[in-house]
């Protein structure tokens, strides 16, 4: 009987993988849920007897699904896979009734030496109706010793054909809804990856959200920031990247009020000035957007190379930061990853921003993902 088996991803890409990396062979009945909810109610349904679960996920997060198979007492044996790899997200699930944590991208060994570990997976699973090798018929044969005439030579025609007419080679700078989901899930595993660090180094929890996605106008940029933007006063750090026909700007932004609660995190003994906090801020910069561009080559087998970070402002309003870059390009794909720290007043923003002739590399590399 086949195993009901359901994998809740907010993602559609991720969906696809983590069901390409199933065994092979594997008898299982597939259901897929794009959040928490729909995944609660699938398991209702009777069509989770296991649960492959991410946790950054819009209506209802991962979290919230465990603590509601917990309460309810649903029967689901559940493995989370996640962009989020800090230690206490691994403790998290785990004491919510996870059995264990795989990260993302998923390996398709690891699953399924999981799978077999906990015993949802075994050998005997495996579908094994393959049709038998049959001997060929006589009549089979016997074609086989059917002797074929020679080929016969027929003479060169020599006609001239007229060149087409060139059509434009470069294509139109668009992403749609695929392409968008793609970099979305690209850039939470670069997130992720980021947020581990960051936590590490000083031993908290991150928050980590659901990236936005955009392509957009650059002179709108300021507009697509508009929930960033508050009263508080704001620095910032800008980097350019550069890589196989990929360019871009990173840019860190950090509320002036975050300063104090960082310099504490950070062992920073020193009364904080505007030296200290650009210091602080530096270090940031160098691990968050270090991190993500790493993330980010890694999963499209490219490498990016750094420019040295150049300050874009202390204690003004994001506009003000943002307005030496919003006339350098027309149109970037931008990236935007807000990171906070649970039960501290923390809150940066991490801004990537590739310019339009990156986006047409980028959609050539992201394709293959898509099939």
């Amino acid at each position: 009987m086949a195993t009901a088996l359901l994998i809740c991803d907010d993602s559609n890409m991720a969906r696809k993988q983590v069901a390409r990396s199933l065994p092979d062979g594997w008898d299982v009945d597939i259901t897929f849920a794009t959040n928490g909810a729909e995944g609660i109610a699938a398991i209702k349904e009777g069509k989770g007897d296991v649960l492959l679960l991410d946790l950054n996920m819009p209506v209802m997060d991962g979290y919230e699904v465990l603590e509601a198979i917990l309460k309810q007492d649903l029967p689901t044996l559940t493995i989370v896979i996640s962009g989020d790899i800090q230690p206490e997200a691994h403790q998290r699930v785990k004491s919510l009734g996870a059995l264990d944590f795989i990260k993302k991208p998923v390996d398709k060994n690891k699953l399924t030496e999981i799978l077999k570990a906990y015993g949802v997976f075994s050998e005997g699973d495996l579908i094994t109706n393959e049709p038998p090798v049959s001997e060929p018929s006589p009549v089979d044969k016997a074609v086989d010793k059917v002797e074929l005439p020679p080929a016969i030579d027929l003479p060169t025609l020599d006609i001239e054909v007229s060149p087409e007419p060139e059509l434009p080679t470069r294509p139109a700078i668009e992403i749609d809804g695929d392409m968008r989901d793609c970099y979305q899930e690209i850039a939470n595993v670069a997130m992720g990856r980021a947020g581990d660090l960051l936590a590490r180094l000083l031993n908290v929890f991150v928050l980590l959200p659901i990236p936005n996605v955009n392509l957009i106008e650059v002179s709108e940029l300021t507009m697509a920031l508009s929930d960033v933007e508050s009263k508080d006063k704001t620095s910032g750090i800008c980097q350019g990247f550069i890589g196989a026909g990929i360019s871009g700007e990173a840019l860190l932004i950090l509320n002036d009020s975050s300063f104090k609660d960082v310099a504490s995190l950070m062992k920073y003994d020193h009364e904080l000035d505007n030296h200290i906090e650009l210091e602080l801020l530096m270090d940031m910069a160098n691990l968050l957007i270090g991190a993500c561009l790493s993330g980010i080559s890694e999963q499209l087998d490219m490498s990016f190379s750094q420019g040295h970070p150049v300050v874009l402002g202390q204690h003004r309003k994001i506009s003000e930061l943002i307005a030496t870059n919003t006339n350098k390009w027309k149109k970037t794909l931008a990236i935007e990853i807000s990171y906070s720290i649970e039960n501290y007043p923390i809150k940066c923003d991490l801004l990537l921003l590739f310019t339009e002739e990156s986006v047409i590399t980028l959609n050539n590399k992201i394709a293959y993902l898509l099939d």
